[in-house]
């Protein structure tokens, strides 16, 4: 049997990482085609000569040069901003697995589904910045779009022979965070290291700041809305801190269906890979008694966490609010974790953002410009708020 080519976008992340474990385990399943990093040219140089790939991408210039000086004869370097999109130009392969952070992979996504493929998204923000459009896109060319955040997954699984026509709710869970039960007052006192001490998952910085916040959730409202075609109101949340349930969905008739497995990216990562198959994988845990034997739910507090009411609010409104409002966290989230910023007056550059938000195209480009609005408009007000020290 043909091993599959893949492409790892985000290779040496938390993603891409796990990503390669899987590959590990099974090599005679998949040919690792390319890679791609921001900064980390040692990791990626290390990937590079174990898997041996044709072609590699690095955003960072010094980084890019550091790693020129020593990639093995026969693998071609992409590099600076525009190194992803020129990878996924060049590199030929079946599936790309995207576990690239934020805005910047956008136009990544639209790279791989324009050229038909399977786009393993787990870089939620394409989605939520153009949802519509990278739909459209992959109607277009005949490419796919299958979720890798362990939530959507869990949904897309749970509607594999059904139609959205007989879903009543669908429920995505959260574990809470590490804030889980706290009040507002309980968190004006948080520092960076306490948002980062996740209870369940271990993920980047960004997105572990965001579960902290609820913004993660926020963004998976959006995300969930643009992937299946459904309304604010047909979205709930169930906070649910085992981390076991990974999502549910409730139908028409009352019925409950659930995707359920250890707080393990890999699970999500290897179904995206495969699907609709689902292929052997010994080493992924399934259930055991001791996990699974405590499951519980809670309702979200929507005054401590107000991100989630945000994530509706852009549903609700479409165009560019989920731009401006993934916009605004990925720069908020930022100043906090440099100690510029509290970790309560995030909320406040949220609501701002989105209040003083221009009207913009529904498109890619249009998603771009409200990108770099919100990061504007964001920085500056920052600065007036929280000015460095002379």
């Amino acid at each position: 049997m043909a091993r599959l080519p893949i492409l790892l976008l985000g290779s040496t992340g938390s993603i891409g990482t796990q990503a390669l474990d899987l590959v590990r385990a099974h090599p005679d399943r998949y040919d690792v085609v390319g890679l791609s990093a921001y900064r980390s040219w040692e990791a990626l140089l290390d990937q590079v000569n174990e898997w041996k790939v044709p072609f590699v991408a690095l955003e960072d210039p010094a980084a890019a040069a550091a790693l020129a000086e020593r990639l093995p004869p026969g693998c071609t370097l992409f590099q600076g901003p525009e190194a992803n999109q020129e990878l996924v130009a060049a590199t030929r392969f079946e599936v790309a697995l995207h576990g690239i952070v934020g805005a910047t992979g956008l136009e990544a996504s639209v790279g791989v589904l324009q050229k038909g493929k399977r786009l393993a998204l787990a870089n939620k923000e394409s989605l939520v910045l153009a949802g519509q459009p990278l739909l459209e896109l992959a109607r277009r060319h005949g490419g796919e779009i299958v979720p890798v955040d362990s939530e959507h997954s869990a949904i897309h699984q749970c509607l594999r022979g059904e139609s959205v026509e007989r879903i009543r709710k669908v429920w995505l869970t959260a574990s809470g965070g590490p804030f889980r039960g706290a009040d507002p007052a309980q968190l004006e006192a948080v520092t960076p290291a306490m948002a980062l001490r996740h209870p369940t998952w271990e993920m980047g910085p960004r997105i572990t700041v965001g579960s902290a916040t609820l913004m993660n959730k926020a963004l998976e409202i959006i995300e969930l809305h643009h992937l299946f075609d459904l309304p604010a109101e047909s979205i709930g949340v169930a906070v649910h801190p085992q981390s076991i349930v990974h999502s549910m969905v409730e139908f028409v008739d009352g019925s409950v269906i659930a995707q359920m497995g250890p707080p393990d990216m890999r699970l999500p990562i290897h179904f995206a890979l495969h699907a609709p198959d689902r292929a052997p994988a010994p080493q992924l845990r399934g259930f055991d008694f001791e996990s699974f034997s405590q499951l519980t739910f809670e309702a979200p507090d929507p005054e401590t966490f107000p991100a989630l009411g945000l994530g509706f609010d852009c549903v609700r409104a479409g165009g560019t609010s989920g731009a401006v409002l993934n916009a605004a966290d990925e720069v908020a989230v930022q100043a906090f974790l440099d100690e510029i910023l509290p970790f309560q007056a995030m909320a406040d550059l949220w609501k701002a953002a989105l209040e003083a938000r221009p009207q913009e195209s529904e498109d890619v480009a249009g998603a771009l410009r409200a990108d770099r609005w919100a990061r504007t408009f964001t920085q500056a007000r920052i600065g007036e708020r929280f000015p460095s020290p002379a």
